[in-house]
């Protein structure tokens, strides 16, 4: 199975949380491919013709960001708008997502008991994702959290980028519930 990993953090050179994820996955170059939008789009004109076969010679589509107001970044949400379109993406003759995975791998800076005092959930707050992934024929898999991550610790990063490459890599990998 071939993973692309749409890696979308603005300041990616300032994060601790995914820059170590990125770094992480590059050990694995036979498995993933590492796609830095900010990188590549630093004016943000996408190459759609080259995303959308970019992701044709991928099995696991993950979106890797860092959780801005309860969101992606606007790069990643341009990405969408921009790639998935009509008649490639969905629509009648919209099938090229079909049987593809998704996952989404996302770093959130508070802890999950601020999610629960608020009464949301980061999987309720990514919902916009999964409609995506259903409108899309992609099937969606259970997402991997990293919260803390402005408190984070040096060993709790790098316990978490372990557990972001077996997630992500797993072939057995389970749909999301919900």
């Amino acid at each position: 199975m071939k993973t692309l990993v749409i890696v979308a953090h603005p300041n990616l050179d300032q994060s601790r949380i995914n820059k170590r994820w990125v770094a992480k996955l590059r050990e694995y170059p036979e498995q993933v491919t590492v796609h830095d939008l900010y990188a590549t789009y630093p004016d943000g004109n996408i190459d759609v013709a080259k995303e959308q076969a970019l992701v044709m010679e991928h099995d696991r589509i993950v979106f890797q960001f860092p959780f801005y107001w309860y969101s992606t970044p606007a790069l990643l949400k341009q990405w969408q708008d921009d790639v998935l379109t009509y008649g490639w993406a969905y629509g009648k003759e919209g099938t090229k997502l079909h049987g593809k995975e998704f996952v989404a791998a996302v770093s959130i800076g508070g802890p999950q008991d601020n999610y629960k005092a608020m009464g949301y959930s980061v999987d309720l707050l990514t919902l916009p994702l999964k409609a995506m992934n259903h409108f899309t024929g992609m099937t969606y898999l259970e997402p991997f959290h990293f919260y803390g991550a402005n408190t984070a610790t040096d060993e709790q990063i790098e316990a978490g980028a372990e557990q972001y490459v077996a997630h992500i890599l797993n072939p057995a990998l389970t749909t999301a519930k919900g």
